[in-house]
């Protein structure tokens, strides 16, 4: 919409009524899981991790090896687990079936049913690693750990096996509608994707817009990698807009997939995530984009908007990562990732918080909490600032603009500040009410006093 005030186009004439926003409860997700590394020297003791995970709305972990000590902690949650082959494992589970059988009957077999294994995850970015010889055994060796499954009987038949990719196996990605894989991946790619077809498995993915944003440091495209307010890109080829990086990633790799033949393979997103700290050369690592990522990305998914090439379904994702993990080389951004501190306190508050509260998970000195009153246009916020806050508000899945419409409640006065006023607090009620979801890139601020008049009542309050 880019109508001036008092002569603007009304809602409904470009935008839907979306429904009505399902992710106020904290509770447990079914499509969000968190990622648990192990190169650290200072980490909590499995048991603690656990209780941590069970304050959370986290429903699901990946592990990056089999930790014995983790898995049965979790034994009786309902938090499912992703275990990995080591790449090192990978050419003997090919070469010998009877290898794969040991492999499952120590790393999988002990801990199920008790623990919900949902995933083994065979390599981490083999495909990638330019070793052909490791490539070429991925496949025989997921075969022979699914057989080795199937023969197990009842307590591994519902374990699936994949692998994970980074977005390196991408030829191209953008537009989203381009998207196609390296050719010279293609044999070993289509191989694992028909495996992926036949056996149910997802295809694991790790989209990072933060990588993105490090290609492309400016603030429109910040913006849109923090699901921010911003212009949006249109997909020429699609004519599709996208107004964050997160979907035009996944929306690349659906294309890819279509054109390999196995669009029917669901899209499993194994990492992402926003680093706390980098060095001198990593523009936007900071607490603050972190927050806005995680917090604005958690939201999105509890919207089940899904992408717009697989809409009305959340994806399944994995966070990068619960911990900071001290020892990892590389940049400071590579060891700075964690949604909490090992001493369990929250790095920062992404709305991961069970309804019941974090027992051993409070936030850390400083950071702010949930908190109620309205979010509304803040003095001096340009008209033009102000469109761009209404557009993208009332464009995202949960948040119902109906009342400004004509007719609505509150339609009058007809005017962009009044109109943002009532989107922008749609979109931060929607959000969680977190101090990050009312900033609209400083053009929005909060307020303890009602802005509701006469027929027309902003949501928000001690709700």
């Amino acid at each position: 919409m880019g109508a001036a005030a008092g002569k603007r186009k009304p809602v409904s004439s470009l935008l839907p009524i979306w429904l009505l926003c399902l992710v106020c409860g904290s509770s447990a997700q079914p499509y969000i899981g968190v990622n648990y590394g192990e190169v650290a020297d200072n980490l909590p003791p499995p048991e603690e991790t656990a209780r941590l995970l069970k304050s959370t709305a986290i429903s699901k972990v990946r592990l990056y090896g089999v930790d014995a000590g983790l898995i049965r902690a979790l034994a009786g949650s309902n938090i499912s687990v992703v275990v990995g082959v080591a790449n090192g494992d990978i050419p003997s589970l090919a070469a010998d079936p009877a290898a794969a059988s040991r492999w499952l009957a120590a790393n999988v077999l002990p801990f199920v049913p008790a623990t919900a294994i949902s995933v083994v995850a065979v390599g981490n970015e083999v495909l990638e690693s330019g070793d052909a010889s490791l490539a070429a055994a991925l496949l025989p060796a997921m075969q022979n750990l699914r057989a080795a499954a199937a023969a197990a009987g009842d307590g591994a038949a519902g374990v699936r096996f994949s692998t994970v990719n980074t977005m390196g196996v991408m030829a191209q990605s953008d537009p989203p509608s381009t998207g196609a894989f390296h050719p010279d991946i293609a044999p070993q790619l289509q191989g694992i994707l028909g495996f992926l077809s036949k056996t149910g498995a997802p295809f694991m993915i790790n989209p990072y817009p933060w990588f993105a944003y490090q290609s492309d440091p400016r603030p429109d495209t910040l913006a849109f990698c923090l699901f921010q307010p911003n212009a949006g890109r249109v997909d020429a080829g699609s004519k599709i807009k996208y107004t964050n990086m997160f979907d035009a990633q996944l929306d690349a790799v659906k294309s890819a997939m279509v054109r390999a033949g196995y669009g029917n393979v669901d899209i499993l997103v194994a990492e992402t995530g926003w680093p706390t700290r980098g060095d001198a050369g990593e523009p936007g690592a900071s607490v603050e984009n972190a927050r806005a990522y995680v917090s604005n990305l958690v939201a999105h998914l509890r919207s089940g908007a899904g992408t717009p090439l697989m809409p009305g379904k959340p994806v399944e994702t994995y966070l990068f990562a619960l911990y900071d993990e001290d020892l990892k080389p590389g940049p400071t951004s590579e060891r700075s990732f964690g949604l909490y501190h090992t001493d369990l306190s929250m790095a920062y508050d992404a709305g991961l918080a069970s309804a019941a509260g974090a027992a051993g998970g409070a936030p850390a000195a400083g950071q702010p909490r949930a908190s109620g009153g309205w979010c509304v246009a803040r003095d001096g916020a340009s008209d033009a600032e102000l469109q761009a806050d209404l557009d993208y508000a009332c464009a995202q899945v949960g948040v119902d603009c109906g009342a400004i419409q004509p007719g609505g409640a509150c339609f009058e006065p007809n005017t962009v500040r009044a109109h943002a006023a009532y989107a922008m607090n749609q979109l931060y009620q929607a959000a969680g009410r977190h101090p990050w979801n009312c900033d609209f890139r400083a053009s929005a601020t909060l307020t303890s006093d009602n802005p509701s008049y006469g027929a027309c009542v902003y949501t928000g309050g001690g709700q």
